[in-house]
C-alpha cells in the first residue's frame, strides 16, 4: 500500500510498462488496477469487465482484502454508477457517491465509498470494461477534497493503455487456444492415419487366424502371434501420439500458468464458476507437471460435464519437494465403488495410470450428493 501518491512521467512509465509485461487477462487486470490504484493515492481501486447478462465476467479490486471480498459476497450487477460507465461511456467524478441519485446502496460487508472517479475502458466504441477509484487519500477540510480534474487526465491515460493492454492479452488467449485446437486437429489425422491401418491389418489378422483355427491350429497360431504383434505395434503409435500431445504451453510457460489460462478459458465457457489457486508450488520435472495437468484435465472435465456442480475449485501446492493438485466440486457426487463394478470409470484408471507413471498417487472422495475432490501427489525432482 502506497504512503503517497507517485508522480510524474516516471510512474506513469512504469504503470504502463507494467501492464504491458503480463499476456494472461486477469494478470493485465491486476496490474491496471493496482498501478490505478497506486498512482492516484486512492484507498479502494476495481475495475469489471462485463458479461452479456448483466454482470461481470471479471471483476478485480484493490485495496479490499480477501476476507473483506469473502464478506461482500456476489460480484456485483451492471446497475447504477457501473451500469452508466458502461451504458453511456463517459467519466464520472463524484464528491460523494451515495448522494447521486443512481447510487442504489451496498452489501453490509461492502466498505464505505466517499469520493469517486470512474472511467469507461475503450477500444473504439466498444467497452470493455469500466475503471474506478474511490476514496482519494488526502487531508479533508470542511467541504473534502477529492478527485480533481487532474486526476481524471491521468486515469484516462492510464484507461486508454489499460485497453490496447486488455485488447492485446484477449487476442493472445484466443490465439493459443486456436493453436491448441489446430494441434489437436493435426494430431487426430495423424493418429487416424497411423493407428487406424494397424487396426485394420489386426482385425483382417484376426479374422484370418479364426477361419483356421479348426482346419490348421499350426497356422491360426501364428497368425494369433502377428494379431499379438499389431496390436503392440498399434499400442506403441499411441504412446508416440500421446508423448507428442504435451501442450507446447507447457513447455514455456510451466504447469501453473498453463493452469491458470485453461481454467480461465473454463470458467467463461461454463455455466459452473471454475477457479483456481496456487501456493509455493516450485517448477517439477516435465513428466510430473505433464501428469498434473493431464489429471487436471481428465477431473475437470468429470466435473464441468457430469457432476451438475455450480463450483469447481483446482488448488496446486508444494508438499516436500513435490506437489499437491485438489480438484473439488459441489456437484452430486457418486459411489466410487458402484462405478468401478458397474464397469465405468469416468477416466478414473487414466487417471491413476497418470498418476503412478509420474511416480505419484491418487485418490478420490466422493458419495451421492456429496460432490468429488480428486487428490493427486507427485514427488519432486
Amino acid at each position: 500500500m502506497s504512503h503517497g501518491p507517485r508522480s510524474g512521467l516516471a510512474a506513469v512509465s512504469s504503470a504502463l510498462l507494467a501492464m504491458s509485461r503480463h499476456l494472461e487477462v486477469r494478470d493485465v487486470l491486476k496490474t491496471i488496477v493496482a498501478s490505478a490504484r497506486e498512482l492516484l493515492d486512492a484507498q479502494y481501486a476495481a475495475l469489471g469487465v462485463p458479461d452479456d447478462h448483466g454482470g461481470f465476467a471479471q471483476f478485480v479490486v484493490d485495496g479490499v482484502s480477501d476476507e473483506q471480498w469473502r464478506a461482500i459476497g456476489p460480484l456485483p450487477r451492471q446497475h447504477g454508477i457501473l451500469a452508466a460507465m458502461l451504458h453511456e461511456a463517459e467519466p464520472e467524478r463524484l464528491a460523494d457517491v451515495r448522494e447521486d441519485p443512481r447510487f442504489e446502496g451496498w452489501p453490509a460487508a461492502h466498505p464505505d465509498l466517499v469520493d469517486f472517479l470512474g472511467l469507461p475502458i475503450r477500444d473504439g466504441e466498444e467497452v470493455l470494461g469500466a475503471l474506478f477509484l474511490a476514496n482519494k487519500r488526502c487531508p479533508r477540510p470542511e467541504g473534502g477534497c477529492g478527485f480533481t480534474e487532474e486526476d481524471e487526465e491521468l486515469l484516462s491515460i492510464l484507461a486508454q493503455h489499460a485497453a490496447i493492454a486488455l485488447t492485446n492479452a484477449r487476442l493472445y488467449e484466443r490465439s493459443r487456444e486456436l493453436t491448441i485446437a489446430e494441434e489437436r486437429s493435426r494430431l487426430a489425422h495423424e493418429l487416424h492415419d497411423a493407428v487406424s491401418q494397424k487396426l485394420f491389418s489386426l482385425r483382417l489378422t484376426a479374422q484370418a487366424a479364426a477361419a483356421l483355427v479348426d482346419r490348421d491350429p499350426a497356422r491360426a497360431k501364428g497368425e494369433l502371434h502377428q494379431v499379438a504383434a499389431l496390436a503392440a505395434e498399434a499400442a506403441d503409435e499411441l504412446r508416440a501420439a500421446v508423448v507428442e500431445l504435451r501442450p507446447a504451453q507447457l513447455d514455456e510457460d510451466g504447469l501453473l500458468a498453463t493452469l491458470r489460462t485453461q481454467i480461465q478459458v473454463l470458467d467463461r465457457a461454463h455455466t459452473a464458476r471454475v477457479t483456481f489457486t496456487a501456493n509455493g508450488v516450485r517448477a517439477l520435472p516435465a513428466t510430473q507437471e505433464e501428469a498434473l495437468l493431464r489429471v487436471a484435465q481428465e477431473a475437470l472435465h468429470n466435473a464441468l460435464r457430469h457432476s451438475g456442480a455450480a463450483h469447481v475449485d483446482v488448488s496446486v501446492e508444494r508438499r516436500g519437494n513435490g506437489a499437491v493438485l485438489r480438484v473439488t466440486d459441489d456437484g452430486r457426487g457418486f459411489d466410487p465403488t458402484a462405478v468401478r463394478r458397474a464397469g465405468r470409470h469416468l477416466g478414473l484408471v487414466s487417471m491413476r495410470d497418470r498418476a503412478s507413471g509420474a511416480g505419484g498417487s491418487l485418490s478420490v472422495e466422493s458419495a451421492p450428493g456429496k460432490g468429488t475432490t480428486i487428490e493427486m501427489e507427485v514427488p519432486g525432482g
